[in-house]
């Protein structure tokens, strides 16, 4: 029987020849569902828009996002949630998600703390747990001045506890970023992805023309790991 039906499969194809149209039409939409596929379950690009995680990331650094290590969110129909990832999000992670006050921008930041931990800001020194935060290699200070908690959370916030299914996350260029220490903390549920390699760097200096490559793309940032 199996023989009979791939007899007549061959012998219908002989009678009716796909057209060229039609090949290229099939292979558009099988390139389409191949991109939509990867985009959901295990890569995303991002573009770096501002300078909030200076030096570790850059104002034009174009970046993949890896959706399969912590599980990709999936809203498709009757299939809502997360699905099962390798791990959870760790304190260090730098880390995609859903902005909170509008969950249609997206931002990125290093997570500082998880659920259940307890987040502590004294004169610029982050502590988790009671251990210091060690600062990570490429972040910065600008601005040696100590702002009191009372006038800002800038440098001085808390002891606060992050609540169960939350997150902290702060920016690397500490005293340029609005972050957690502003809004708040951020639900697992608007986690998308942890920031995996950058593909591309971008200068955005408008004094370089857009068509001098050599210069327009910063080659020392190619390829570079995110962390």
């Amino acid at each position: 029987m199996l023989v009979l039906l791939l007899c007549a499969a061959e012998a219908e194809a002989e009678r009716e020849p796909r057209s060229p149209l039609r090949e290229t039409v099939e292979l558009v939409v099988f390139a389409v569902v191949i991109a939509l596929v990867l985009r959901i379950f295990v890569v995303q690009a991002f573009q770096i828009p501002t300078g909030s995680m200076e030096d570790t990331l850059l104002v034009g650094d174009f970046i993949l996002v890896d959706k399969i290590t912590y599980g990709p969110r999936v809203n498709v129909g009757i299939i809502a949630g997360r699905l099962p990832g390798l791990r959870k999000p760790r304190t260090g992670d730098i880390i995609v998600f859903k902005y909170p006050i509008d969950p249609s921008k997206d931002f990125v930041k290093r997570l500082i703390a998880g659920p259940g931990q307890t987040v502590h800001i004294v004169d610029q020194k982050v502590y988790v747990e009671g251990e210091l935060f060690p600062d990570p290699p490429k972040s910065k200070h600008v601005d040696p001045t100590i702002l009191p908690g009372a006038y800002s959370h800038r440098d001085n916030y808390g002891p606060v506890v992050v609540p169960e299914g939350n997150y902290f996350f702060m920016g690397d260029n500490r005293e340029n970023s609005k972050d957690s220490r502003e809004w708040g903390f951020v639900p697992e549920e608007n986690i998308k992805g942890r920031a995996l390699i950058i593909y591309l760097s971008w200068d955005t200096d408008p004094t370089i023309p857009w068509f001098n490559l050599i210069q327009k793309i910063r080659w020392s940032h190619l390829l570079r790991l995110v962390r």
